[in-house]
């Protein structure tokens, strides 16, 4: 499947109480191909997810009543839907905590049209195998099933975001050696690095926990400063 081919039949929720920038993006989303339902509230997107089923969900931190990152954490309690948090721009805090609760990733606010479609696509064309080898991945107690989108640890399925499995994925085809940080961003969130990112520490913290949980100090990922990542398996 190519990238315009996901991108056409995608469905996007977009949760945003900025009508006017929610209508503006959704138009430009349906020209760009994608179809796409808008939530104006936290209680309307919950309500909206439970209902139907989306490629992606578009989610702005700052909602009234039931804010963004309350949305996210109901949203990963029963679902692995990939999640573009949008955040006021320079506001660190909520973008590390949305990305430790489960987000794939974000783009500050005001949002560039453009680069929310970019975005987008890079998560798709992940999470719907586009640019996946296919087989079976395994390093000692881990198993992974790049089509299938499963992995299991000690013979127990790990539950992990969209971007959590694809960072997995990219650390175990090289596993033993080390991973720039760049190619752990272009490969698993299928961008650059931005300057001052810590996205990638705040997923690669969690797979960590996900992994001890499961296999304790026999698979883990180690840091190399300076430098990267390594999965290491004994």
């Amino acid at each position: 499947m190519n990238t315009v081919a996901a991108a056409a039949a995608a469905r996007i929720l977009l949760v945003d109480d900025d009508v006017e920038l929610a209508s503006m993006l959704s138009e430009y989303l349906t020209v760009e191909g994608f179809e796409t339902v808008c939530a104006h509230s936290g209680e309307q997107g919950i309500e909206q997810a439970a209902r139907q089923p989306f490629d992606a969900i578009v989610l702005d931190v700052m909602l009234p009543g039931v804010n963004g990152i309350e949305v996210l954490r109901r949203l990963r309690e029963r679902s692995p839907v990939p999640v573009l948090m949008l955040t006021a721009r320079g506001d660190h805090v909520d973008r590390i905590v949305g990305l430790e609760l489960g987000a794939d990733d974000y783009v500050p606010k005001p949002c560039p049209p453009r680069e929310l479609v970019a975005r987008l696509r890079a998560i798709l064309r992940r999470t719907r195998g586009g640019d996946q080898a296919g087989g079976m991945l395994n390093a000692g107690l881990l198993v992974l099933w790049p089509a299938r989108r499963r992995v299991t640890c000690n013979g127990t399925p790990l539950t992990l975001t969209s971007t959590e499995f694809n960072l997995l994925e990219v650390l175990l085809r090289d596993v033993g050696r080390v991973v720039s940080k760049q190619d752990l961003y272009s490969k698993g969130l299928g961008r650059p690095m931005g300057r001052f990112e810590r996205s990638i520490d705040v997923h690669i913290s969690s797979i960590r926990h996900k992994l001890a949980d499961a296999a304790g100090d026999r698979l883990r990922i180690e840091s190399v400063r300076g430098v990267g990542y390594q999965l290491v398996v004994e």
